[in-house]
């Protein structure tokens, strides 16, 4: 099992975070995937902390739309900033999270498409997957992607049918958080239930999300069993031959 989309280098888990890595290894998860936002030295220490409690783990690394105004007319420095930390740590396998959100537009939306093409542009020229965010802007965000994007996955998914198969279209993968085990989330689970095992992956977003029965509580990446364990439900198969193939599906994506 993986948790392919996770925030270890939170402030949120500093004060337990060895506990927090047991109890996700204790779970069953081979590693995870922690997400850091370019240039904030405070996660990438406590990245470097969890590498040494858990060497199986690997980080993406991105500039976040809600960060993009920072790069107002300047585009290109957001790649620059996320390719010098690549460049500087080991475990990166990915770009990311990166993408639009025009729920809250903490960035003019011009500036997050300029911001997340300099990105693209990078994962292709560089040769690696994005793990993409994107909220009220899948118009957009697919636009990007069709420009000739590189592979990826759609993170946290809860968009519709048409989302998901112009992401499958695209040769992504979609990815399934605690939101799929919420009872109001039946059209999401209507949805993935027509997405080929060979294409999904689980991740938690912790430290947000909790699925039920933890919903309300601090997430955290043990709790991706509930993941698991709805999507072994909706695809009728059990929940370890699930965790086997999406395990796999993180492998061909991110060769870890």
């Amino acid at each position: 099992m993986i948790d392919s989309h996770c925030h270890l280098a939170d402030d949120v888990f500093a004060a337990d975070l060895e506990a927090v890595i047991e109890r996700a290894k204790q779970a069953g998860l081979e590693r995870a995937l922690v997400i850091l936002a370019a240039g904030d030295e405070k996660e990438a220490a406590q990245a470097r902390q969890v590498e040494v409690r858990w060497p199986e783990t690997r980080v993406a690394i991105g500039v976040h739309p809600h960060a993009a105004h920072g790069f107002a007319g300047r585009p290109e420095r957001a790649a620059d900033l996320v390719r010098a930390q690549l460049a500087a740590t080991p475990s990166a396998r990915a770009i990311g999270e990166i993408g639009l959100d025009y729920h809250y537009d903490f960035s003019p939306r011009d500036v997050q498409q300029a911001v997340f093409r300099a990105q693209v542009r990078l994962a292709r020229e560089l040769d690696l997957p994005v793990v993409i965010h994107t909220r009220e802007a899948d118009e957009d965000t697919l636009a990007v992607l069709q420009e000739g994007g590189p592979r990826g996955v759609l993170h946290c998914f809860t968009g519709g049918p048409a989302l998901a198969a112009a992401g499958l279209a695209l040769g992504f993968y979609i990815s399934l958080a605690g939101i799929i085990t919420f009872p109001r989330a039946q059209e999401l689970r209507d949805t993935v239930r027509a997405v080929p095992i060979g294409r999904l992956l689980t991740e938690t977003d912790s430290p947000f999300l909790a699925p039920v029965p933890h919903r309300g509580g601090r997430n955290e990446p043990a709790h991706v069993v509930r993941v698991v364990g709805a999507l072994a439900e909706l695809h009728g198969v059990p929940a370890p031959e699930l965790a086997a193939a999406t395990t796999a599906n993180f492998h061909a994506l991110f060769r870890p």
